[in-house]
């Protein structure tokens, strides 16, 4: 087989295809991407796994080419494994393995078809998750379902922790998809349902700002929607602090939204569109993540005080 996957979440399917045995002839994955303080190109998750283990590495700019292409095709897959591959895959590449091309995306398909669907159903308020395996065609996520397997939401997940345990249940699942395939088999597939489809926009750095007018358990799930990245912030005389954690309250208020409520070691509380934002976890830039009590005893803010206020692009 051959797999094609870009970051930690991709390598951990092909972490655990490799363990099961299954015979990987080659890897496709992004080419290297400036990154770190010096911006030196750094390579993928999935490169430097299959480089560490032995596997063969291809980074095409596209796979559209000619050259990648050929050298794809003589790889001669009988299927191919993606999984946050990053790159379209044209009708050419998915007619070359004998089996089809079997795809690990991070969602119950139709609900959240896109690049990030893990942050969008968080962000949503959705109650479950999970991985489905779809047999791939040219559409956006669109083929046939293979398996689903539900993964629920908890109230204090973030990105990073449902992140990581779809990883490992996806894992699990191209694995068991796999051993249907080599016990004889066909992963043809259900077609999905035309009701209750929705696209999970890829996330923008200006998305993170905090927009105070909206609800406070709307600003509490962003928050935890954009934790690892790209982190909610909310600002101050100009200044952006990061928001790692925080509450909503339904609790109403008079404030004007943005306005601090309580600053001090009972906590810092904030005026939202409706009800208030209980922050427990800050962050300077260049400094520590900080517990609120913390954070407040080397900057002080004052009740009363407005935040700069943010309106969240369209």
């Amino acid at each position: 087989m051959v797999f094609a996957g870009t970051p930690v979440f991709a390598r951990a399917a092909l972490e655990a295809i490799v363990a099961a045995r299954f015979a990987v002839v080659g890897v496709l994955t992004q080419p290297d991407r400036p990154a770190g303080r010096g911006l030196r190109a750094q390579a993928s998750p999935v490169k430097a796994w299959a480089l560490e283990n032995g596997l063969a590495v291809d980074q095409p700019q596209s796979l559209r080419a000619e050259p990648a292409l050929a050298r794809l095709a003589a790889l001669e897959p009988d299927v191919m494994v993606v999984a946050a591959y990053g790159l379209i895959l044209p009708q050419a590449v998915l007619d070359l393995p004998r089996s089809g091309c079997l795809n690990i995306h991070a969602s119950l398909l139709p609900r959240w078809r896109g690049a990030a669907p893990i942050h969008r159903a968080i962000e949503a308020g959705d109650s479950q998750s999970g991985i489905t395996v779809m047999r791939m065609d040219a559409g956006l996520d669109t083929g046939p379902i293979v398996a689903t397997h539900p993964e629920p939401i908890a109230a204090t997940d973030t990105t990073g922790t449902l992140h990581d345990r779809l990883a490992r249940l996806g894992a699990t699942a191209i694995v068991t998809a796999l051993d249907r395939l080599q016990a004889g088999e066909r992963l043809g597939g259900n077609p999905q349902p035309q009701q209750g489809v929705t696209y999970a926009d890829k996330i923008r750095r200006e998305e993170a700002q905090i927009d105070w007018r909206e609800p406070a358990d709307v600003i509490a799930r962003r928050i935890r929607a954009f934790d690892p990245f790209p982190v909610a912030t909310l600002q101050l005389g100009g200044e952006p602090l990061k928001v790692w954690r925080a509450h909503g309250d339904v609790r109403g208020n008079f404030a004007a939204p943005g306005t601090i409520l309580c600053a001090g070691p009972d906590g810092l509380e904030i005026a939202c569109g409706s009800g208030r934002l209980s922050v427990l976890e800050l962050q300077r830039a260049g400094g520590r993540r900080l517990s609120v009590d913390r954070f407040l005893q080397g900057y002080p803010m004052t009740p009363g005080t407005v935040l700069d206020l943010f309106v969240r692009p369209d």
